[in-house]
């Protein structure tokens, strides 16, 4: 696999400038910045996050693309060949992965953000406060070693995230004490299993760790069987998931339907605006609140 992907690359390289490539999702970087490819958001947003908007990296994962199954194209092999870093979080979250490192140059400095957590089963590891600030950490000292002149930025915006994941820790812990319901129902797959870990809530959801499975007529009966007899009175659903399958589930028990965002992949007005990670888990915990019946 190694040498067709070095073959291929070869190849892109020299008909790059005649044909026209599909480009991984970024804007323009101006030619000052450190050359930066993240495979999907979660890394994208830390690295946006950590060096303040200065340096704007190339995303693989197009909006609204499915983490776990993406095919990488040919411009994605080129982007990381010419990167000075390429951010990832898993092969666990992006098996296809492998098929992009093979592509890495010799100066791309490849860095897999889960390694700096405790490794666990479940690869969204960002959903727990502790792990994303290790990961800004990771950043933080990645791009202070390929850009030092601006290591004391990268370092003052490393400590204002930490804060400011501090303060929303505060909150969530505040809000989800009290909640008349203490379990999450997900009609969608097991990406906040470090969530309700943390605050000590329970989760059932309708997939496993990736929601690019089909669903089987078996286990959202089941589903369907326990809203009910739970008297649960709101779901929680995913932008990934189809709206026609969340709403087939809420008219089937009654229940309201509130999103969550898992933040691994994004819509393409967030993506425009620049959502952060701090604003994208603030709209859960409004979610949460109001799904759970929490009291501030």
């Amino acid at each position: 696999m190694k040498k067709f992907l070095g073959f291929v690359l070869v190849i892109i390289l020299i008909v790059g400038a005649v044909f026209c490539l599909r480009k991984p999702v970024s804007p323009k970087r101006a030619a000052s910045q450190v050359a930066v490819v993240t495979s999907g958001y979660v890394p994208y947003i830390l690295v946006r996050e950590i060096s303040g908007g200065r340096i704007t990296p190339e995303m693989l994962l197009a909006p609204g693309s499915e983490p776990h199954s993406f095919e990488p194209s040919p411009g994605s092999l080129i982007a990381v060949h010419n990167a000075q870093a390429f951010f990832y979080v898993s092969p666990t979250l992006e098996p296809w992965v492998k098929d992009v490192l093979g592509a890495a140059g010799e100066n791309t400095r490849v860095v897999a953000l889960a390694d700096a957590v405790i490794p666990t089963d479940d690869p969204h590891v960002w959903m727990d406060f502790d792990n994303v600030v290790k990961m800004a950490q990771l950043v933080q000292e990645t791009l202070s070693q390929l850009d030092p002149k601006n290591a004391s930025l990268y370092a003052e915006n490393f400590t204002r995230f930490s804060q400011e994941i501090s303060a929303l820790d505060g909150e969530f812990k505040q809000v989800l004490l009290s909640c008349e319901n203490r379990e999450i129902i997900h009609i969608g797959h097991l990406a906040f299993g470090a969530l309700a870990k943390r605050y000590n809530l329970a989760l059932t959801a309708l997939a496993g760790s990736s929601h690019d499975g089909e669903h089987s007529a078996k286990r959202l009966t089941e589903l369907v069987k326990h809203i009910r007899a739970a008297n649960v009175k709101a779901l929680f659903t995913e932008d990934a998931v189809s709206p026609r399958l969340a709403q087939t589930v809420a008219v089937e028990t009654g229940a309201q339907l509130l999103p969550l965002y898992t933040i691994e992949d994004i819509s393409k007005d967030d993506f425009k605006r620049g959502a952060t990670y701090q604003e994208l888990m603030h709209r859960n915990l409004a979610s949460l609140q109001e799904g759970l019946k929490c009291q501030k």
